[in-house]
């Protein structure tokens, strides 16, 4: 992936004069102590990031941790104090108001906490709003807007006003208006923070789904680090003005920087971040639908397992087999097909550990984990989705015991 987005050594500084508290905060002051010595408020410090075409890169925090002034440097409602954004290999921070105004009009775009809607405008009005802002025709912003509204699931809803839809749909409808101008790059400055579980749980799969048909470059601001670590490809972590580690909720969640984070992510929710290709184990034993049941029965026995999965040709998932039906089989001198179950529970390999607890129980065999093109990519086992542990933790002598 290339990157869209760098952040080089950037500062920001509140205060008459920002630059002179730098030093500062190079001989270690804290935010604290340099507002008490000298009313300057320290934002962010010395951030360095990447960030990919195309990811959702989140950044979290605890309230005041700078995650809010870091998001709105981006696109320069915060001038950094010191260092450079390059976009697209720009510096945007030494962009003239005509570049600027620019960029903000047609390559990034923001939605904000409080949906930001025009009360007296209808929906539609409010998703037209840049466009009509930017001098595109009516009937053409017309168009643009109505096929934004159905993106986002509010088919029908264009001359409501805002006033009269959810909280949930408010943010549907924010979020339209920002997809409106077909920005590269969408910054998301904690958007769900002020809707309840359910719907903030249901917007978080509908930014998903969105980002998968339209692949943005997305900045999400969160203080909640389940939802970190569930809709980011990458996550950085701040405190007190500065990125205490960078990495995908995987390498956070295994490898913590410091104490810090080894805190901040405690209770974090691990069934709902893991998906199904970080627990999957590759298959001891495999067994092609051309072979006999000898062959799969020695399969078994040199592996130790009571049964293993048949694929064909292009390792597409046929069935499984096990022991008893093969031995049983070789006696009455039965095909490996007429002996094979079908019956097999299949998963993509991001499904989250968390939809696959009840797939295990019900399953008498391992779940079997599938790739985009249907071949068997690994398995799970019960074990696995039920303690949460890695398959380094298990004993892989009960690998096929159900």
């Amino acid at each position: 992936m290339t990157t869209k987005i760098r952040l080089e050594n950037v500062s920001k500084i509140f205060g008459p004069k920002p630059k002179s508290i730098i030093p500062m905060v190079e001989q270690g002051m804290t935010k604290e102590e340099i507002l008490k010595k000298t009313n300057h408020t320290v934002g962010v410090y010395n951030a360095s990031l990447d960030v990919k075409k195309g990811e959702v890169f989140v950044i979290m925090g605890l309230s005041g941790s700078g995650k809010s002034t870091l998001i709105r440097c981006f696109n320069l409602l915060n001038k950094p104090t010191g260092g450079s954004i390059y976009i697209d290999d720009e510096d945007i921070v030494a962009y003239d108001n005509t570049k600027l105004k620019k960029m903000r009009q047609e390559k990034v775009a923001m939605v904000f906490q409080h949906f930001g809607l025009f009360s007296h405008k209808t929906i539609l009005a409010n998703v037209e709003y840049g466009l009509e802002i930017r001098n595109v025709s009516k009937e053409e912003r017309r168009e643009i807007a109505m096929k934004n509204i159905e993106s986002v699931g509010l088919k029908g809803y264009e001359d409501k006003y805002p006033g009269e839809l959810s909280g949930g749909m408010q943010q549907r409808v924010g979020l339209a208006r920002a997809l409106a101008n077909d920005p590269d790059i969408l910054l998301m400055d904690e958007p769900f923070s002020a809707l309840d579980p359910l719907i903030r749980r249901e917007m978080q799969l509908e930014m998903l789904d969105i980002q998968e048909r339209l692949q943005k470059t997305i900045i999400f601001i969160t203080h909640d680090v389940n939802e970190a670590f569930r809709i980011g490809d990458r996550v950085a972590v701040m405190k007190e003005g500065q990125v205490v580690q960078v990495g995908t909720p995987e390498e956070i969640i295994e490898s913590p920087a410091n104490d810090y984070i080894s805190e901040f992510i405690k209770d974090i929710d691990r069934s709902k971040v893991f998906q199904a290709e970080h627990v999957m184990i590759k298959p001891n034993a495999l067994v092609s639908i051309k072979d006999g049941l000898n062959v799969a029965v020695k399969e078994m026995r040199e592996n130790g397992i009571s049964s293993v999965f048949v694929v064909d040709r292009g390792r597409h998932l046929k069935g499984i087999v096990t022991i008893d039906d093969a031995v049983k089989g070789i006696k009455e001198k039965q095909s490996l097909e007429d002996v094979l179950r079908p019956d097999v529970t299949v998963v993509k390999q991001d499904e989250y550990i968390s939809d696959l607890i009840p797939k295990a129980l019900e399953s008498s065999f391992p779940l079997a984990v599938v790739n985009d093109d249907n071949k068997l990519a690994g398995l799970i086992l019960r074990v696995h989705v039920l303690s949460g542990l890695a398959p380094d933790d298990v004993d892989e002598s009960e690998e096929y015991h159900g």
